[in-house]
């Protein structure tokens, strides 16, 4: 499943929230994808807050964290990221 993540590096709480519009088009014309906001307290240096991100989303998603990889905006706050349910 691949989901659209908004990141907040360096937040006072942590939380996942999915947006309530709850799906958002794509530019390939694949099905609509899923958008979360994800706030995690680690900062945006040296890749932390997106290590913070991949842990939260497979708590959030019961599934190790070696089946969630972040496949689009390592450097933005728009990210895609790749969770394998199986």
């Amino acid at each position: 499943m691949k989901i659209l993540v908004k990141a907040k590096p360096g937040s006072k709480r942590a939380y996942i929230k999915e947006e309530p519009q709850g799906l958002f088009g794509n530019n390939s014309g694949d099905a609509p994808l899923r958008r979360f906001t994800v706030a995690v307290a680690e900062r945006a240096v040296e890749g932390r807050a997106n290590g913070a991100i991949v842990s939260a989303l497979a708590d959030h998603f019961g599934v190790p964290r070696s089946r969630v990889r972040i496949t689009a905006g390592l450097h933005a706050k728009e990210k895609t990221v790749e969770i394998d349910e199986k």
